[in-house]
């Protein structure tokens, strides 16, 4: 036969819906935050980081390329100014929780009259007094480590957990996948999608139900 005829024929196209970012439970993440020791420049710092990425759906590399001057009020709220990619500034209002965070941060570590300087620092070795130096992912991250590890929380997160924990949380309490996609500056809902782990409930549901 010189043609195949079932050449020009084709599957259906696998489409991935859920990302395999591994996020948490609303519970698991107030413990998380809740757990910080914040009588501390460092538990204050942790805490603000841990608290913009849930709350505002902050890539981890926007949160800790901003400035201490992209934390500023407008119209009475604190408000957030993010650097997303494609060098892109998307601005967001604070939760209530993430205002706090923020104020209590940047007055507890005597920031506000360094606006140009990074906002989340790394600490001087032996002083535990914060640099001018940006934290980098890799420290970001080997902290998130140690604060899940000191809060009992057995789920293995990264950095980019507390972005699906955000999302999910959000459209779990009502929150539509249009706004979640302009709150996470994504140019399609599809993107957001990735995040949204609400099925995860109903799948736990369902194996709960085979009662052998």
């Amino acid at each position: 036969m010189p043609v195949n005829p079932a050449a020009s024929v084709r599957g259906p196209a696998h489409i991935v819906r859920t990302g395999k970012t591994p996020v948490l439970a609303p519970a698991e993440a107030r413990a998380l935050l809740d757990g910080i020791d914040t009588g501390t420049v460092a538990g204050l710092r942790d805490r603000a980081l841990i608290g913009l990425m849930v709350y505002s759906f902050a890539r981890v590399g926007a949160a800790l390329g901003m400035a201490v001057g992209d934390v500023y009020v407008q119209n009475r709220r604190l408000w957030v100014r993010l650097a997303e990619k494609g060098g892109k500034a998307h601005a967001m209002p604070c939760h209530h929780n993430l205002e706090t965070y923020l104020a209590e941060y940047l007055d507890g570590a005597g920031l506000r009259d360094d606006p140009q300087g990074p906002l989340f620092r790394t600490l001087g070795r032996g002083t535990g007094r914060l640099t001018r130096t940006a934290l980098s992912q890799a420290n970001a991250w080997a902290m998130i480590d140690r604060r899940r590890t000191a809060a009992g929380i057995g789920t293995k997160i990264g950095n980019h957990s507390f972005r699906a924990t955000g999302i999910t949380a959000y459209l779990k309490n009502g929150g539509t996948l249009e706004n979640a996609a302009a709150m996470a500056n994504h140019a399609s809902t599809r993107t957001t999608q990735l995040y949204d782990h609400r099925h995860d409930d109903v799948t736990l549901d369902e194996v709960e139900r085979v009662g052998v």
